[in-house]
Parts: structure tokens; sequence; C-alpha cells
């Protein structure tokens, strides 16, 4: 297993691309129902190569942000993103899910029982779309052992658990997916997991990681949500991109960490819009069968750190 350390201090974000790496000109988009539910129907937003005949694709399934209360599936910021990776000759989807925070706080004053159902139900949903793309895996053209889900902040909070937490793969009604069913890999964007336990050398995927260390919502090591106090209804301890990537690193799996030293939570869709290069960069590695990589790398300025919270050593000393 490699272990590589890049340190990117004082640099921009993203890397430079050419013409060449987006051998389509153009994506094609369409938008369908996934599944319904009792007055709502949940969509998808799905671009391909436009022109492109070719069979057995991945699929790259996006999840957007907001508290699991505001956010849509069709911002133009998740809409470009997903037509550059559809240019590059990928099948990428944008998902709406039930808002089932919707004029509710998902803060400290929300019970920390809710904000696991939450985790659940949200992660159902990412399944559910998960199922439709399996059943038309033929009409999209898309390899079904190649599916990696994304997320930023609630929806990478979702993607996690979708991948890690077995649960989500059914609900009242009986199985969504295939108890054997495994994602590809998945990315997070200032995302978190309330159990690293799920995350075992059976369970473990290739696993991308975007945080900033002063994230003051979702921590990037491991610490409350929010940061509420313990006597807060909202206490609930969960676990960010580092220790994410430290169990990884220490079960020998692959995952990518990217580190915005004294971030904040702008990292949620800082990835999305400056960073698609590093992302498509890694996920081909991953598709391309090389699954033994274990990479940090960090981003960040020469400020402070964090004054009072998630301050990490190789983020002052260099």
């Amino acid at each position: 297993m490699r272990y590589l350390l890049i340190l990117a201090f004082l640099l921009p974000l993203g890397l430079a691309t050419g013409q060449e790496d987006y051998p389509f000109e153009e994506a094609e988009r369409s938008t369908v129902t996934y599944f319904q539910k009792p007055g709502e129907d949940l969509k998808v937003d799905i671009f391909q190569p436009k022109g492109d005949d070719a069979t057995g694709r991945p699929l790259l399934l996006y999840v957007h942000g907001g508290g699991f209360a505001t956010g849509e599936r069709d911002h133009p910021n998740h809409l470009r993103f997903c037509e550059q990776l559809a240019r590059r000759g990928l099948v990428s989807a944008t998902m709406s899910y039930t808002l089932v925070m919707k004029g509710k706080s998902f803060g400290c004053d929300r019970p920390a029982p809710e904000k696991i159902q939450t985790f659940l139900h949200t992660a159902r949903d990412i399944a559910r779309a998960t199922r439709f793309f399996i059943d038309q895996a033929v009409r999209y053209g898309i390899d079904t052992s190649k599916i990696i889900i994304l997320g930023s902040s609630a929806g990478a909070e979702a993607v996690l658990h979708a991948a890690y937490w077995k649960a989500t793969y059914k609900d009242e009604n009986g199985p969504i997916l295939a108890p054997d069913f495994q994602y590809a890999g998945v990315v997070s964007m200032a995302g978190a997991i309330t159990n690293l336990d799920w995350i075992t050398r059976e369970s473990a995927i290739p696993t991308f990681l975007f945080h900033g260390t002063c994230d003051n919502l979702v921590p990037y090591g491991s610490a409350p949500h929010h940061y509420c106090a313990a006597e807060d209804p909202g206490y609930l301890v969960l676990h960010g991109a580092y220790s994410i990537a430290e169990k990884l690193r220490a079960l020998g799996k692959p995952y990518v960490l990217v580190t915005g030293c004294n971030g904040r939570h702008e990292w949620n869709d800082k990835p999305l819009r400056e960073m698609e290069p590093t992302i498509a960069r890694y996920i081909d590695r991953s598709l391309n069968g090389e699954a033994d990589f274990q990479v940090h790398e960090m981003y960040g300025s020469e400020q402070a750190p964090c004054p009072d919270y998630n301050t990490f050593n190789f983020c002052t000393d260099r």
C-alpha cells in the first residue's frame, strides 16, 4: 500500500485541464422520475455523452446539500458539474430526495435520534435512485458494478451512510438493493458518518474525502455535529473526513483525503466548483483497477489554525 502526502499550500485549487480531457463536445440531458411517493415525484437529471452509443459506462450519482431542508438537484453548479463529467465519457446524474427537515432546524435543538433517522431516510432515497439505474442499465449504457455516489454537506453525510450502512438497503416494504451490492466508490465533500465500525475490510470501498479543518458544522475529525454541547438534544458525535481516512489507512484500504487547512464549510461545494478535474482523475484511477492508493493532499494558507477546535499539526508544522 502506497501512502502519498502532497503539500499544496498557497496554490490555487484544481488542476489544469485541456480540451483533450473532454472528448465529447456536448452532453445530453434528460429528466425522469426515479421513485414516486405519496404526493411527491423524486426526479433525477441524467447526463450522457452526446452521440455516444457505448455501453458499460460508469455512473456518477450526485446528491446535493442543504441541511436536508433546502437545495435543488438542478442548481446550475450541479448541472454544470454533471455535464463536465458526461463530456469525459461518463454517465452522470443529480438527484432529488425528500427534504424531511424542510421548515425545521437541523442544529443542536434537533434530537439526535431524529438526525440519525434523517440520514437513514435520505440514504434510502439514494438506494432507490441506484435501484432505478440498475433496472435501467441497458437504457443508459451503465455498468452496474461501476456506480459511484457523490455528495455535498448533507448530501455527503447521506452518501457516506448509503455506502457504509447496510440498513439503508431496505425499507418497510423490503429490500431496495441486494444485500451483497457494493458501490464502486463514494465521494464526500464536507460529510461525516455516525459509526466508523461500519467501515471494515469487507465493506471498504475507494473513498474520496474533501473537507476543511475548521468546518464548524460537520467536523473534520471526530466531534459533535455542529459542535453541540453534551446536554443539547442534538448532541451527536460524527466522524468526518480525517477520521474516515484514518480508519481506511489502518485497514490498508484505498482513499484520497483532500484537506482544506483553515477551511470552513465552504468545502462542501468548493470541490464541485473548482476541483472537477481532481475528482475525475482519482475516480479514473479507481475505476481502472488501481486500488492500492492512500493519498493526502493539502490546500490552504499561512493563517493561524482554528482558534477553538480541530487543530491538526500537519496544517501548522511545515
